[in-house]
């Protein structure tokens, strides 16, 4: 079963961090990543740009009202996903939970509906 995993943190703790510390984790998320993949787990994942390059998009009376920013109530922002394949939703926490940019914040995982499927 596929499950996609939104990794919330707090955009300034992250950049509060000194380089060479944010640089860690940059390295040791990559390389997670790198580890679900070849292991037959990691499906997609990529990091966000910045929460101030958003863009939110609302249908008002059937029409899209369209904002510059994240304007989600929320302390922490989607600062990026992982998809993957789990055998279940409790081997996905399990491989959720090692996510190191969680430490910042957290990881919410979320099973993909099969849109062929009634």
């Amino acid at each position: 079963m596929k499950y996609l995993c939104l990794i919330y943190y707090d955009e300034n703790k992250l950049h509060d961090m000194p380089e060479a510390e944010r640089m860690a984790l940059y390295g040791e998320a990559y390389a997670y990543y790198d580890q679900l993949v070849s292991n037959g787990h990691g499906l997609a994942g990529d990091p966000l740009q910045s929460v101030e390059t958003a863009t939110t998009i609302r249908l008002q009376q059937g029409k899209a009202s369209i904002t510059d920013g994240p304007f989600m109530e929320t302390k922490e922002q989607l600062g990026g996903y992982i998809l993957m394949e789990a055998r279940d939703l409790d081997e996905a926490i399990e491989l959720a939970a090692k996510i190191p940019p969680a430490r910042l914040g957290g990881v919410e995982v979320r099973p993909i509906q099969d849109m062929r499927k009634p």
